[in-house]
């Protein structure tokens, strides 16, 4: 986590790794087998950081949107096999992802930066342990939608997560509209 420019082209190539290229492998290796039985679903794990970016998480909004675009274009690829795919969008659920083992913060390299990195990175900190969504509660529901005859698309996890992805449709919306006519 850090503000883009202080990212490192490693670190930020590491994100993308994990976050899309980890799923693209493991999902290459499934479909031959998922092909060769006509039915299948994959889940893959997005976040609503694969909806709407901030700042202090480029390099992770960037691996989240990419998954996005890839699974939504996966979709109707498989889908005359029997295979169907869901992302689960979830908010903040109380994960390891936000402890100081699982995240990495970029150096500060840039003054221009330093102010706001002393404000974000302990909030960042902060939350860790305290985010509003449980991960009990969360895996049971999933194991409800996965188990649904026709399980959506994209399936939004977490109360933070529903506002943020109802945020963001009505913001695109209002972009449309305003310059429709120029559109």
């Amino acid at each position: 986590a850090g503000f883009f420019e202080e990212i490192t082209p490693e670190n930020f190539r590491a994100q993308i790794e994990t976050n899309l290229f980890g799923p693209v492998n493991v999902t290459r290796a499934a479909l031959p087998l998922m092909r060769k039985q006509q039915s299948g679903l994959i889940v893959t794990i997005s976040s609503t950081g694969g909806i709407k970016g901030q700042a202090f998480v480029s390099a992770y909004s960037a691996s989240k949107f990419a998954v996005e675009g890839w699974m939504e274009s996966l979709a109707p690829e498989v889908e005359p096999f029997g295979i169907r795919t869901m992302l689960v969008e979830p908010g903040f659920f109380r994960t390891d992802l936000l402890t100081k083992e699982s995240t990495a913060y970029a150096d500060v390299s840039i003054g221009d930066y330093a102010e706001r990195t002393a404000q974000t990175r302990p909030a960042w900190e902060a939350m860790s342990g305290r985010q509003g969504g449980d991960p009990a509660k969360l895996a049971t529901a999933l194991v409800t939608v996965v188990e649904q005859e026709q399980p959506p698309l994209r399936w939004v996890a977490g109360a933070d997560a529903v506002e943020t992805v109802e945020q963001k449709a009505n913001d695109l919306l209002a972009q449309v509209d305003a310059y429709r006519d120029l559109s």
